[in-house]
C-alpha cells in the first residue's frame, strides 16, 4: 500500500518555548477510498528540528503494516539527512558529526530509523509556506498544536481508527 505523510513542526520562534507538530497521513484502501488521519500535539521546551523529526516519526509509527511511504516536509534538516546520507555517516562515526561533536537529536534520529525499518520510505522537500495546499494544512495543524495546551511529547496523540494501515 502507498501512504503519503505531510509533516510540519513549529517552535513558535523560541527554541526553549512551547512548540508543536502536525502530521497528515493519507492512503488509499483496497476499495479505492482515500483516507486521512491527522495528528497534532504540543510540547514544551524543544526546538523546531525536534518537532519536524517527531512529525515524521508519529506518521510512521501509526502504520501497522509495511508500506511504500513518501514523506513531504519543509524541513531540510529532516529530508537532507537521508538524501545526502548523513545518517550513514553518523552511524560510521559513532553518532558524531564531522567536527567530532555529538549529533543533535540522536534520540529522535534513532527512533525515526526504527520507525522506518518495515517500510520503503522516500523523503521529499517542499518549500514551507509556498501556497501548496497540503503543506499549508500541515503548517496550520502544527501552529494550532503549538498554541495548544503544551502537552509533553506524545501525550494526547490521537490515532486513526481505520484498518488500512493505521493503529486503532
Amino acid at each position: 500500500m502507498k501512504v503519503t505523510i505531510f509533516t510540519d513542526g513549529a517552535a513558535r520562534g523560541n527554541p526553549d518555548g512551547p512548540g508543536g507538530y502536525g502530521t497528515i497521513l493519507q492512503f488509499i484502501d483496497s476499495k479505492g477510498t482515500l483516507h486521512e488521519r491527522e495528528f497534532s500535539g504540543g510540547f514544551v521546551r524543544t526546538t523546531n528540528n525536534r518537532m519536524e523529526l517527531l512529525a515524521a516519526i508519529v506518521g510512521l509509527e501509526a502504520l501497522t503494516k509495511a508500506c511504500d511511504v513518501t514523506i513531504y516536509s519543509d524541513s531540510q534538516y529532516l529530508v537532507h539527512a537521508f538524501t545526502e546520507h548523513w545518517i550513514d555517516g553518523w552511524l560510521k562515526k559513532g553518532w558524531k558529526n564531522s567536527k567530532k561533536e555529538p549529533v543533535k537529536n540522536k534520540d529522535l534520529w534513532i527512533r525515526l530509523l526504527a520507525a522506518m525499518k518495515p517500510h520503503n520510505v522516500t523523503y521529499r522537500w517542499v518549500k514551507g509556506h509556498d501556497g501548496h495546499p497540503e503543506n499549508e494544512r500541515c503548517d496550520t495543524l502544527a501552529t494550532t498544536a503549538a498554541d495548544g495546551e503544551n502537552l509533553l511529547i506524545d501525550t494526547g496523540l490521537t490515532r486513526g481508527d481505520g484498518d488500512e494501515g493505521c493503529n486503532g
